[in-house]
């Protein structure tokens, strides 16, 4: 099931900050047991709300199987090289009719200060079920992961309710592009595009699996925000003095 990147593909991630291979990243029956590993942290997350599934590898090590596997790093190794380390994943799912929006944002400007750079932190997006507009699929702003990183202008939303809002204001939505996604495919992109999705306002639930993962020679940094924080050695060699959860006395 491997999908390989072309190297018109990886150009045109470099240029666009996103790719949509229109590929599925597993074989049917892993995809149906990691849509079973979901429900059931969907079922045990208590208070939280559906979306804030963060980091659900921490708790539960038969998703290594997925984040670590050749499907996935065999993907993303022509982006990131061949010494590739896990920073984290995250099931995030909207409930039929009423999950929230997600605000017009770039992940690195929640990331800053935790590594030395953010120039090659990349996000792979599996959907779990359809993804489209009418159920709040994700949507991006080509290049915009070009144009300087961290942004200092974002302003205050209520993520509580159910209609979009902008985070990073002036966005212009006529540029965005849909990540509309059959259940088992995936999309790819960089942690500075901007993104977001609107509410979700269909009978159908709208959940993704987000692995992300940054070469090996980017440091993560000692600070408060990371502490007590486990990453894996994915692939290859460290090469930036790291410590991972898989690698002894790292």
């Amino acid at each position: 099931m491997t999908t390989l990147l072309t190297d018109d593909d990886v150009e045109t991630f470099r240029k666009q900050g996103y790719l949509l291979p229109g590929a599925q990243l597993y074989r049917p029956e892993k995809l149906d047991a990691l849509e079973t590993v979901f429900d059931e942290h969907l079922a045990d997350k208590g208070s939280k709300l559906s979306d804030e599934l963060d980091t659900p590898h921490f708790r539960d090590p038969r998703l290594l199987d997925y984040l670590l596997g050749e499907e996935v790093l065999d993907l993303v190794e022509p982006l990131l090289g061949p010494d590739i380390a896990l920073w984290t994943s995250h099931f995030i799912s909207k409930d039929p009719f009423t999950g929230r929006a997600t605000p017009w944002h770039e992940d690195s400007a929640f990331w800053n200060g935790r590594f030395d750079r953010y120039d090659s932190i990349v996000t792979v997006w599996l959907a779990l079920g359809p993804s489209n507009r009418s159920n709040g699929c994700m949507r991006v702003v080509p290049g915009s992961h070009l144009l300087g990183g961290f942004h200092d202008n974002y302003v205050p939303t209520d993520m509580s309710v159910q209609t979009f809002h902008a985070e990073i204001p002036d966005v212009d939505e006529n540029e965005a592009v849909d990540f509309e996604l059959e259940r088992g495919q995936f999309s790819l992109h960089d942690g500075r595009i901007v993104h977001g999705a609107r509410a979700n306002t269909s009978p159908v639930r709208r959940t993704g699996y987000t692995m992300r993962y940054f070469p090996a020679s980017v440091r993560m940094m000692p600070v408060e925000q990371n502490e007590g924080w486990k990453i894996w050695l994915a692939r290859g060699t460290d090469r930036a003095g790291n410590t991972y959860a898989n690698v002894p006395g790292s």
